[in-house]
């Protein structure tokens, strides 16, 4: 079965259907021939085996014998042109898709951790050096002033540029979208608009285990408004394989809807990667005069969104994961329209209303900013939710990060993950049932399956993402087979690890190659 059917039955809810062939190193080049994504990979510098050695620095980027300095076109030390356009194709790495011809030090590792930090887009350079270069020349004045060469707009429009972006990336308007901040800091805000409990009204429902920011960010809360979290914090609890199901959160809706206030959930579950259905979910909230927010933090640039038409009320995401825009950089935010609202007496006089906010500088009208009275006029939309002039160096490489969505569409990237994600579970499926395991997602021996996959099975309900259990006492072992490897995955104690291919930058033969490190890790008795 070709690429494209593999999309088809997989969009369906289907099972993939691979050949019996398909545990061979052809199958997996085969299907990185037929990937219209693969150029993406181009975009990024990818850490080598040699790299992930690296002690101090030396002024060579992966996959290039370049300094840094010399990526402007200039001439290097050996006469060749290595440097073509700043972050461009100066460090082309004609040797991503090849992991699997040998141990040299040169070769691209397998990059499995974008759901902690995704690899950095080459654009990130040049965007910087834009800023910069703006910077030194205009100083203030680079504020209010486009150059014309640069990829960046005036400083003071950076954020509402990034908006526009990143409208695709989650389904909404532009005026919908603020980029300011980081995760929790965002998420603190927005419970600070949305949270208002009563006597009668006051608990937050959650789920089970959160990412710990998110738990001490609604626990203050509640805290903060002199409640306690005993009385006010309801976690919903996942079953043996670490999931929840949809119709449970439902039932947990139920049952607290006279007394519970607001719902928050993650789009997809770090642990397990399980990706949750926003749609019911947000529409049961509602329908028991529930607040529904999310957090998006692993389903931003990962999976389809869609938070204007699923009726979200607020949702908070990192760039530093899926998007690529490096590490704790600017956040972002959703606020759906109907909470963005500003409306001016008819008459022309006294103040406007508006949700109530926390309130800066910068989420005040960008036509009456700069008049410093003390008159708040907030911006219309998300962007009214602003504190402070953000981060121009932050924005700069966040504009990069996005530069790279531009040349694709959710949509392509979704359907390449999810071809991407269900061949590294045939594979694994493959190693248990070669150690008794049957080929399903637990296996057999005396000691029990050396793993098991947590993430659920049906391929809409995750993203680029499998949780593998293992069986206790492996952890160690398989993480510095795996680190020998040349593979960079992400291991979550006691015996988890998480691994995460990418579509933008990950390839079929990557999964190819993890799998086999990874099963001559097990060393299974």
């Amino acid at each position: 079965m070709d690429f494209a059917s593999q999309v088809k039955r997989l969009r369906a809810g289907l099972a993939p259907e691979f050949p019996a062939h398909a545990d061979g190193l052809e199958y997996a080049q085969t299907l990185d021939a037929q990937d219209e994504l693969g150029h993406l990979r181009d975009e990024f510098i990818l850490p080598t085996k040699g790299s992930l050695k690296k002690t101090a620095l030396d002024g060579v980027l992966p996959g290039a014998d370049v300094h840094p300095t010399l990526l402007n076109g200039t001439h290097t030390s050996n006469g060749h042109r290595d440097g073509q356009e700043n972050g461009a194709d100066a460090n082309s790495q004609p040797n991503n898709n090849s992991n699997t011809s040998s141990d040299d030090d040169s070769s691209p590792a397998i990059y499995f951790v974008g759901n902690s930090l995704g690899a950095q887009p080459k654009a990130v350079r040049k965007y910087l050096d834009a800023h910069l270069e703006t910077w030194a020349s205009l100083g203030v004045n680079g504020h209010f002033s486009d150059l014309e060469g640069s990829p960046l707009v005036a400083w003071q429009h950076m954020a509402d540029d990034c908006a526009k972006k990143s409208a695709d990336m989650v389904g909404a308007s532009p005026g919908e979208i603020v980029i300011m901040n980081t995760l929790t800091a965002n998420l603190h805000l927005m419970l600070a608009s949305f949270y208002k409990p009563t006597a009668k009204r006051h608990k937050i429902i959650m789920e089970w285990k959160p990412f710990p920011s998110d738990y001490y960010a609604v626990e203050s809360q509640i805290r903060w408004h002199g409640l306690d979290p005993a009385t006010s914090l309801i976690t919903i609890q996942p079953d043996a394989d670490f999931r929840i199901a949809t119709d449970k959160i439902l039932s947990a809706i139920d049952e607290h809807a006279d007394s519970a206030a607001l719902l928050l959930l993650p789009g997809v579950q770090y642990y397990s990667g399980q990706l949750f259905d926003m749609v019911r979910i947000t529409r049961r909230a509602h329908d028991r005069g529930l607040v529904a927010g999310w957090d998006l933090a692993h389903a931003a640039g990962n999976v389809e969104l869609a938070l204007h038409d699923w009726d979200v009320d607020f949702a908070v995401w990192c760039t530093y994961k899926y998007i690529n825009a490096g590490p704790g950089s600017i956040a972002g935010a959703f606020v759906h329209d109907r909470h963005g609202k500003v409306d001016y007496p008819a008459n022309g006089g006294g103040a406007p209303s508006f949700r109530p906010r926390l309130s800066g500088w910068y989420g005040g009208d960008v036509s009456v900013r700069f008049d410093m009275d003390n008159v708040f006029r907030p911006a219309p939309g998300a962007s009214g939710f602003q504190l402070s002039n953000p981060s121009a160096a932050d924005l700069a490489s966040l504009s990069a990060a996005l530069s790279v969505f531009g040349r694709t569409s959710m949509a392509a990237l979704r359907s390449k993950s999810l071809v991407l994600t269900a061949y590294a579970e045939y594979l694994l499926k493959g190693i248990l049932a070669g150690v008794g395991g049957g080929g399903g997602r637990g296996g057999g021996g005396e000691k029990g399956p050396p793993f098991r996959i947590l993430t659920p099975e049906n391929p809409l309900e995750r993203g680029a993402q499998l949780s593998v259990l293992l069986r206790p006492g492996l952890l160690e072992r398989v993480g510095a087979a795996l680190k020998s490897g040349g593979v960079v995955c992400d291991q979550r104690k006691p015996d988890v690890i998480r691994v995460a291919p990418v579509p933008m930058y990950c390839t079929f033969s990557d999964v190819w190659m993890f799998m086999k490190i990874f099963r001559e890790s097990l060393q299974v008795d």
